[in-house]
């Protein structure tokens, strides 16, 4: 059994509920600099085995596996120190935040062998994933387009003193999970254009980032795909819209992931619709803790999921490269609604010299 270690118990706290009820990752020990903060976890988990000292971690040898969630601009330095330690890594989305750094990262990771994981959660979500199986088995044909929005209240966030801060982009700690779907299927993106505005609610706030934007997607086959978020205004009842959607169009028929809802749905080419609802259990299974605050089932799914491709030789997607681009993609859409123009996903990269071609995968083949 693979042993785990995890910095960060803040977004951390669903890790630790995750690897704790896990058959096949042993939470080791956790990591936080805030020593009141470890004491909370300790007495919640019945888990002692606490330090507030990275250093403490890396040097200890039965860990394989350091989970990090820290603040992203700590990201790439945690990752790094973590690989040279001889550990595999998972890292919260969004993987980094200064592109500089990525081909050093590539390179630590190639010479250590070690792998990094993204922890891009919705991907095991059980809507999400069973959409994809239908996917791959050819339930609804040739991908034709696909649109993914994530709308919700979040005007709580306004209260918040770090989420009026500077730094806080709403595109990066939320309309990240609804790209990660698009680039799930749609790996290479080549172009994207965009649209974003801080409503009303948000310029009350002192907001200083766009709460409200819609992108287009172009790949380099020609494919397009959608993408929206919605962050400080009320929402539609769930009956109606689900806070997180994603929508794929094919040649056969259609299907539509609904995120918190536990509902998905399938039309085949016969037009009939087909829906699933997942039961109590499943509920309980993801939600954990109070509301739909913190999604731990996702987190123990993706946990499994890396330790099964760590012991059988395979890739964890998405990895590195995978999470590079992604970023890459991020960076260009914050650009384009800075320039309110069409940005190149390319140009990005050729900034930061990161080769296009290396980061390429064909992701919607795994996962």
């Amino acid at each position: 059994m693979l042993k785990l270690g995890i910095l960060g118990l803040g977004e951390g706290r669903s890790t630790m509920s995750a690897a704790l009820q896990s058959t096949k990752i042993e939470l080791a020990v956790v990591c936080d600099r805030n020593l009141d903060m470890c004491k909370r976890r300790a007495k919640e988990f019945g888990f002692d085995n606490y330090t507030t000292d990275y250093q403490d971690m890396l040097n200890n040898p039965e860990i394989d596996i350091i989970a990090i969630y820290t603040p992203d601009h700590l990201h790439a330095d945690h990752i790094k120190q973590a690989l040279l330690a001889g550990k595999h890594v998972v890292c919260t989305k969004p993987l980094i935040d200064d592109l500089s750094q990525a081909n050093e990262l590539i390179k630590i990771s190639a010479q250590t062998g070690k792998k990094v994981f993204v922890g891009q959660s919705s991907r095991f979500f059980e809507p999400a994933k069973r959409q994809q199986k239908d996917f791959k088995e050819g339930l609804i044909g040739e991908l034709i387009t696909i649109e993914s929005h994530y709308h919700a209240d979040h005007r709580w966030f306004l209260e918040k003193t770090w989420a009026l801060e500077d730094a806080f982009k709403w595109l990066y700690g939320g309309l990240s999970h609804p790209v990660d779907f698009i680039r799930w299927y749609l790996p290479n993106i080549e172009e994207v254009m965009g649209y974003g505005m801080i409503s009303s609610n948000g310029k009350t706030a002192g907001l200083k980032n766009h709460d409200t934007m819609h992108f287009i997607f172009k790949a380099t086959d020609g494919r397009i795909a959608r993408v929206s978020g919605a962050y400080t205004g009320p929402t539609q009842p769930t009956k109606r819209d689900s806070g997180m959607t994603v929508i794929l169009r094919g040649t056969e028929g259609a299907s539509q992931a609904d995120y918190h809802e536990l509902r998905y749905s399938v039309t085949d080419n016969t037009g009939e619709e087909r829906i699933v609802h997942w039961g109590d259990s499943t509920i309980k299974y993801y939600f954990r803790f109070e509301g739909q605050s913190h999604h731990a089932g996702e987190y123990q799914n993706y946990l499994e999921y890396f330790a099964d491709c760590l012991e059988s030789g395979e890739t964890a997607y998405p990895d590195l490269k995978e999470g590079i681009g992604t970023i890459a993609l991020l960076q260009a859409m914050d650009r384009s609604l800075q320039t309110g123009m069409p940005v190149k996903i390319a140009d990005i990269l050729a900034e930061f010299d990161i080769n296009a071609d290396a980061l390429n995968t064909d992701t919607n083949t795994h996962g």
